[in-house]
C-alpha cells in the first residue's frame, strides 16, 4: 500500500509551520502515524531554510508521545510508510527515526522515549 501523507507540502511555509504545531496532535482519516507527517513537514521546513523547523518538530513529537504514553490512545500505529527515514540525507539520524518508529509500532514507548532523546539531540545540536 503506498500511503501519502495528508499535507501538501506545496503550501506556503507558514501553513506548514501552523500544521507542524498545531495538525500533527489531531488524527486524520487517512492511516499514517502522525509522527510520520511531522517527519515530513520537518525535512521540508527543513529544506525551506526555517529556522524553527527543529525546534517545532521535537515539540510535535514530544506532544504525540506523552499521547501514546497514555493507555487506549487513540493514535494509530501501523506504519504505512517504512522507508521514508531515507528521505534524511542525515544517515544517523533517518537510523534513529527508523528505530524510533519501530518502538512505536511495537507499542513500546520506553525504549522510544531514549531515542527520541537521541534524536533531538542530532537535530538540536548544542
Amino acid at each position: 500500500m503506498n500511503a501519502v501523507v495528508p499535507v501538501d507540502m506545496s503550501k506556503p511555509s507558514r501553513e506548514l509551520i501552523r500544521h507542524l504545531r498545531v495538525g500533527v496532535r489531531q488524527p486524520s482519516e487517512i492511516c499514517v502515524l502522525p509522527e510520520s507527517v511531522a517527519w515530513h513537514l520537518y525535512l521540508e521546513l527543513r529544506r525551506r531554510g526555517e529556522p524553527g523547523a527543529g525546534q517545532l518538530f521535537i515539540h510535535a513529537l514530544r506532544n504525540l508521545h506523552s499521547r501514546r504514553s497514555f493507555a487506549g490512545s487513540d493514535l494509530p500505529s501501523d506504519d504505512t510508510l517504512p522507508n521514508e527515514h531515507r528521505m534524511s540525507e542525515d544517515a544517523y539520524l533517518a537510523d534513529l527515526w527508523k528505530a524510533y518508529k519501530k518502538c512505536i509500532r511495537m507499542h513500546r514507548t520506553g525504549p522510544a522515549s531514549q531515542l527520541l532523546r537521541d534524536i533531538e539531540e542530532q537535530v538540536l545540536p548544542g
